[in-house]
């Protein structure tokens, strides 16, 4: 019998107040229920929220460093669940154990820096112009944070999220995707553990629609922080707009990589087979777009022809495993309606393109990786989010239409450039519109410690990671303090 799952609202694990469940399945096996969870709605998010304002009285006046040691427990109980929970996470989501231990250890990095950047939660103070006053900033939590995480990184977002936002003396509405349900609970129950108070906490299950929506639109909730697509993603900013309310999205992406004719071409092999194809695709940051320059074009597509066909589909669990499956049969529907989109467009399919259903592959929602040739500039395929492993090839003559090319888009997350001209690198690390660039390496691969975030329609501006994530759950507050005993009036009583 697969395991039964509760919400955490209000200091207690309970069942949704209507009583309705829904099943989480191995997307490698779909025979596998991985857990039966609560279908929450409206009344289970009032209640979360009530919850989490009456722990915000009390929570935000616990000095910051006291909530960091918390944040250290919570990395040393992360420390030794390690294994068991990726295990689950990769049942639950469907990447290669590799991968999931490397979602499960970001959690751990961002725990480890929440506790540090608990007693740097700097301000400055600059002098104030009138004599015996003085002027003092500060940093404020700001109330409850309604978060809404996807379920690609069902560890590494969350944290990204909650781990600021508590540190930061808020407590936290969390609303875990539906397809990751389990990994989430695993969360909060080490929060718990380490001594987070339980109010402080609220964990809700459910849908974008019975749950997600509801949170968005509560007057309780004073931040949202949203993971997901752009569709998404502009509904909430309009959603919070109407109310003045704090949002932070991180939205899609349409990554490219560019291999030039100097660069060491092993290495860029290595990156594009780990950009495109790391969680089957499946990563705001992946590697949807391959942007060669002429002179090696045709000699690296067939090396990279060569070495994708050489990967292995399987069971993320098994060591023999280069590429788990797709999260759902809707995903992979849905990559497989854009192959014939990039065929019907005239670009050419030289690898994959496919359902893979051979042996135990036909028990989950695997594709065949796969590689477009011969694609154009402003093709749907080269334009659009696919969220699964398909790579589109362009040709250019040189770097000036590498970077024109990689811009063209409506995003802005992640980019790659691969070469051994210093002059051509800072030149693409100036010149790409993208939050994110790496040189001699893939588009994925972003550190804990690091802003993490995109420019135009991937987010709105907003940065996870390291610091700057601290700037989305806190309020800046100024005092004077006047002890000159008398009327002082700033831009007056100096002035020249």
């Amino acid at each position: 019998m697969a395991d039964r799952y509760l919400n955490f609202i209000d200091g207690e694990w309970c069942e949704a107040a209507s009583g309705k469940t829904f099943e989480n399945r191995n997307p490698a096996n779909w025979d596998e229920v991985i857990g039966v969870f609560p279908l929450s709605g409206r009344e289970d998010v009032d209640r979360a929220v009530k919850s989490a304002r009456e722990a915000f009285r009390e929570w935000r006046l616990v000095p910051a460093p006291q909530r960091g040691r918390i944040m250290r427990k919570v990395a040393d109980i992360m420390i030794e669940r390690k294994e068991e929970i990726a295990r689950l996470m990769t049942r639950e989501m469907g990447k290669v154990l590799l991968e999931t231990r490397g979602d499960f250890q970001e959690g751990i990095d961002t725990a480890v820096y929440a506790t540090g950047y608990s007693r740097m939660l700097f301000a400055e103070n600059p002098p104030s112009e009138l004599p015996d006053k003085m002027g003092i900033v500060t940093r404020v939590p700001i109330g409850v944070v309604g978060v809404i995480t996807p379920w690609n990184f069902p560890m590494a977002i969350p944290t990204w999220k909650i781990f600021p936002a508590l540190v930061s003396g808020n407590t936290v509405v969390f609303k875990p995707a539906s397809d990751t349900p389990a990994t989430a609970t695993k969360l909060v129950e080490i929060l718990l553990e380490a001594g987070v108070p339980p109010k402080a906490i609220n964990l809700v299950h459910g849908t974008g629609s019975t749950v997600g929506v509801p949170m968005v639109e509560h007057p309780g909730i004073d931040v949202i922080t949203f993971t997901g697509s752009v569709p998404v993603g502009r509904s909430i900013a309009e959603a919070c707009g109407r109310t003045l309310k704090r949002v932070s999205l991180e939205l899609g992406g349409k990554n490219a990589q560019i291999v030039l004719n100097d660069a060491n071409l092993d290495l860029a092999l290595e990156g594009v087979l780990w950009g495109a194809f790391g969680t089957t695709g499946q990563r705001c940051t992946a590697t949807s777009r391959l942007i060669l320059q002429e002179g090696i074009h045709d000699r690296f597509v067939d090396m990279l022809v060569e070495a994708t066909k050489k990967l292995k589909l399987g069971d993320g669990l098994l060591p023999s495993t280069d590429v788990g499956p797709l999260i759902n049969e809707k995903a992979r529907e849905k990559v497989h309606r854009y192959v014939q989109i990039g065929k019907d467009e005239g670009a050419r399919l030289i690898t994959g393109g496919e359902f893979a259903t051979d042996g135990e592959l036909s028990r989950g929602w695997f594709y065949k990786p796969t590689i477009f040739v011969d694609v154009k500039p402003g093709m749907r395929i080269e334009q659009e989010e696919i969220f699964g492993p398909v790579l589109s090839v362009i040709k250019v003559k040189d770097l000036d239409e590498a970077i024109a090319v990689l811009n063209d888009t409506e995003y802005g997350l992640s980019s790659s450039i691969y070469t051994q001209d210093v002059n051509a690198a800072f030149r693409a690390m100036r010149d790409i519109e993208a939050g994110i660039t790496y040189v001699n390496g893939p588009t994925i691969g972003a550190e804990a410690h690091f802003p993490f975030g995109g420019v135009k329609n991937t987010g709105n501006g907003h940065r996870e990671g390291g610091w700057t994530a601290y700037d989305i759950f806190t309020e800046w507050k100024v005092v004077y303090v006047d002890y000159s005993g008398k009327l002082q009036r700033a831009q007056i009583d100096n002035a020249e």
